[in-house]
């Protein structure tokens, strides 16, 4: 689950990616979007899990469908990992940074 990811990792990666010159933003952000995809991906993925069972379809006949847009999950996680510009725009432009 994200909650109890969130609450336990950010005290400790928080202050390492500050010391690196990460801006908060950007991390949170980036955790985010790393909480998010393991959401959907196994061997954890409960949102996988809990949608397999809702629909009675097996995991196995859905995985292959889903590379494409895991392939895409990962392209955008690269994106905002190494284009911090990208996570911080909106804050810059409403003038919260």
């Amino acid at each position: 689950d994200m909650t109890p990811a969130v609450l336990i990792f950010t005290p400790i990666f928080l202050p390492i990616a500050q010391d690196l010159g990460m801006d908060p933003v950007h991390f949170g952000i980036m955790m985010v979007a790393n909480l998010c995809i393991g959401l959907l991906t196994p061997p954890v993925g409960s949102a996988l899990f809990v949608g397999c069972s809702i629909s009675g379809v097996k995991i196995q006949q859905l995985i292959k469908p889903l590379l494409p847009f895991y392939a895409a999950l990962l392209i955008a996680l690269m994106m905002i990992v190494y284009i911090p510009q990208i996570s911080l725009f909106i804050p810059q432009l409403l003038g919260l940074m």
